[in-house]
């Protein structure tokens, strides 16, 4: 926001002070000397040129005095103090999640494409939020650290492809990536870390990783870190796709879906989280309610303030017209104006 301020009030006070001077000595008989050399400015033997040191000399200190009310751009810049959550998204990438069992306008999506808005909800609608991603398949990584720029996070997200990492299902290794990112010492109490959360979206049973996923579960709950668990696909039989050489696709088969729902509600259970289906309808609202449930840390907040001085603006133009003027106003110029 930027705003036009004068800081000193004597301006209000010389202009008015001008003008009734300018009015009377109109109103004289006999030349008011105000400045130096003002007194030539009211004979009438110069004419019409006359007015011109006058009006010069006039103008010049109305931008003088506005000068010195000292004008300035104001730009006010202030970071709001607000409260939000550290949250770390761990996302299976394995190839299971290649698995078409979803629909979206009656077209069939694969598992990643249908667990994909769940991701973007948690990035758009969590504004005070520092978020971070990790992936996972045969091995973990950070995709992003915890940050508040939500529109690089976002164009993250859009990179994820099944294939990126070696094929597997390290759930274990994903959360141990996921706690790795949460520990900042400055932000735990007693142990405990503070306002901090995992989500976790797979479709699968863990197969992968130096870490199982109950030896995460254990590090996660004696730390305060609660995991919220979403799982991906639909039970039974799914379809999934048939590529050639080149990576077509040529056709579809059906695979067992292998979730193990069972190991990923005893996480969330453990650690005081809570356990989604993806296929469930208001999945992503109720996972917002728990999270709402749960207890919010303070960021440090800034204010501060850009200038812009406006000074010069006024006292140059005001400062040159007084000094030309000046300069009309001595002799010289009068026999010439004469001549």
């Amino acid at each position: 926001m930027k705003d036009m301020v004068l800081h000193d009030p004597l301006w209000l006070l010389v202009l008015p002070l001008i003008f009734t001077a300018v009015w009377l000595r109109g109103r004289r008989s006999v030349s008011v000397v105000l400045v130096p050399f003002a007194a030539a400015w009211h004979r009438s033997s110069m004419g019409s040129v006359s007015r011109w040191p006058a009006g010069l000399a006039l103008t010049g200190l109305v931008l003088l005095t506005g000068a010195l009310a000292r004008p300035q751009r104001i730009e006010d810049k202030r970071e709001v103090r607000s409260q939000g959550y550290d949250i770390v998204l761990a996302i299976d990438l394995s190839g299971s999640m290649l698995a078409e069992d979803y629909e979206r306008d009656g077209e069939r999506i694969n598992r990643l494409q249908a667990i994909k808005p769940v991701i973007q909800a948690f990035i758009n609608d969590r504004p005070n939020d520092r978020i971070g991603i990790v992936v996972f398949s045969g091995r973990a990584y950070t995709l992003a650290p915890l940050t508040f720029d939500h529109d690089w996070l976002a164009r993250q997200t859009e990179r994820l492809r099944i294939g990126l990492i070696e094929d597997g299902t390290a759930i274990g290794d994903g959360l141990g990536v996921a706690l790795t990112r949460l520990q900042q010492a400055a932000r735990e109490n007693d142990g405990h870390r503070q306002g901090a959360f995992i989500v976790l979206l797979t479709d699968g049973a863990n197969n992968r990783g130096a870490l199982s996923p109950q030896q995460a579960t254990d590090i996660a709950k004696s730390r305060g870190v609660p995991i919220y668990t979403i799982g991906a696909g639909r039970d039974g039989i799914v379809p999934f796709p048939v590529f050639d050489e080149r990576g077509n696709k040529v056709g579809m088969r059906g695979l067992p879906s292998d979730l193990d729902e069972g190991a990923l509600r005893d996480i969330s259970s453990a650690t005081g989280g809570q356990f989604f289906r993806a296929a469930e309808t208001g999945t992503i609202k109720s996972a917002f309610k728990a999270i709402d449930r749960a207890q919010k840390i303070e960021f440090q907040a800034k204010s501060y303030l850009l200038t812009t001085e406006l000074f010069w603006w006024l006292a140059a133009p005001g400062a040159v017209l007084l000094a030309g003027a000046g300069l009309l106003a001595r002799p010289v110029w009068r026999k010439e104006a004469l001549a």
